[in-house]
């Protein structure tokens, strides 16, 4: 799946850079972020567009985890994040000698993606 035709892309001022998507709603707006996830309720455009600018891409290198059919948690980095899929690897703490596994899953992300807390 892409963003639909509908949502309008969002770029920072500063950089350019995309951020996430603008969905029209209910006589608002709904900011969207990079994994496909709403991040504000119906709100106003300019709030809209405030969230993900504040946003950032930050969260992408952040801590993630998945949760697989089993039940259990594995740990997990971002590798790539597009409007067709999302990449990721098993986390290796660092060691270069670690086995990397990378795989995909398609664009929304799933709930079983998740930030991890610790």
């Amino acid at each position: 799946m892409t963003a639909p035709a509908t949502w309008l892309e969002h770029r920072r001022a500063s950089d350019r850079e995309r951020v996430g998507w603008l969905r029209e709603e209910g006589g608002g707006w709904v900011a969207v972020d990079l994994l496909g996830r709403d991040v504000t309720a119906v709100v106003s455009l300019d709030r809209a567009e405030t969230t993900l600018d504040e946003l950032g891409l930050g969260y992408l290198a952040g801590k993630w985890e998945l949760v697989r059919d089993d039940g259990s948690v594995e740990p997990v980095r971002l590798v790539e994040v597009t409007p067709e899929q999302i990449r990721f690897k098993t986390e290796d703490y660092g060691d270069m000698s670690a086995p990397v596994v990378v795989r995909e899953m398609p664009w929304p992300a799933s709930e079983t993606l998740r930030s991890r807390t610790s």
